[in-house]
């Protein structure tokens, strides 16, 4: 499992968020655990109206949303088959999640 993997969402919200990205430091993968953030339908969400926080992105031909406000830690052994990686976005991911961390509003 590496940074920026996306696997299939094994939860009860599988139909809304098919998919989580690996967000965590590989510098971690000792822990049993992974911090994840979920990637939402698009047709869930409706509109995206902050792009940088909420980036969409591709995975498997479903348009899906990052959704930062919803990042969790998962054990590892409970995460889906991985089915692609984001890595090329990573740019993109950590932005939102500098959004979503910053002091910088207040």
């Amino acid at each position: 499992m590496a940074q920026f993997d996306v696997h299939r969402n094994l939860g009860p919200s599988r139909d809304s968020i098919p998919f989580v990205v690996i967000v965590q430091s590989s510098v971690f993968d000792d822990y049993r655990r992974r911090v994840v953030v979920p990637l939402a339908r698009r047709s869930y969400l409706g509109e995206v109206s902050h792009p940088r926080f909420n980036p969409t992105f591709a995975v498997e031909r479903i348009a899906v949303v990052l959704h930062p406000l919803e990042i969790v830690s998962v054990a590892g052994d409970k995460l889906g088959k991985r089915v692609g990686s984001l890595a090329q976005d990573s740019d993109r991911i950590i932005a939102a999640l500098d959004e979503l961390l910053t002091r910088a509003h207040g």
